[in-house]
């Protein structure tokens, strides 16, 4: 399921990173790899607010549509 589903308060690790080369380089850069756990702190209409590897860090939602779960 993409990121944006999976609801305040719960923890996934990541599966998949969709969309193009310079999406997935941005997106890895920042952290969002297969196999790092992420916690979805904030949900504003599908832009997030997110846990990962200590640190917050605010998604937009065309951007976690793309990061699976």
């Amino acid at each position: 399921m993409p990121l944006y589903m999976l609801g305040v308060g719960r923890r996934r690790r990541i599966s998949a990173v969709h969309g193009d080369d310079s999406v997935k380089k941005h997106l890895g850069e920042l952290g969002f790899v297969e196999g790092a756990e992420v916690e979805v702190i904030a949900d504003n209409g599908g832009n997030l607010i997110v846990g990962l590897y200590g640190s917050r860090l605010a998604l937009n939602r065309d951007l976690a549509k793309r990061i699976l779960v």
